[in-house]
């Protein structure tokens, strides 16, 4: 592949939960909290963005809760794993998710 100017570009790291049946509603809010309070707390992060689903298709598979957590670029994304307070959110799901699933990506228009 040829190399591309990235210049305009931003990147995504997009996380899908789904959740333990025993995990509450208020649960699920307190997770989408914390995870909302990591830009305060790790400057790489440069935009914050969640949902939970509400496709009509449903072709989710189990995924309810969509978190897209936006860096200039890839090393924005290497600080973040690895900084203490991400991992402290990690630790703070408790066992309350039943799977993940990160897709990391180049946004492009």
């Amino acid at each position: 592949m040829a190399a591309t100017d990235k210049s305009d570009q931003v990147f995504r790291h997009v996380v899908l939960f789904s959740y333990k049946p025993t995990t509450t509603e208020a649960d699920k809010e307190q997770i989408a909290a914390a995870f909302a309070r990591l830009p305060s707390q790790i400057d790489t992060i440069i935009d914050f963005e969640w949902g939970s689903d509400v496709s009509v298709e449903g072709i989710a598979r189990g995924y309810s809760h969509c978190f897209i957590v936006t860096f200039r670029d890839e090393a924005g994304r290497d600080a973040y794993l690895p900084h203490p307070a991400h991992k402290a959110f990690g630790d703070f799901l408790g066992g309350r998710v039943e799977q993940v699933l990160v897709i990391d990506f180049w946004a492009r228009r």
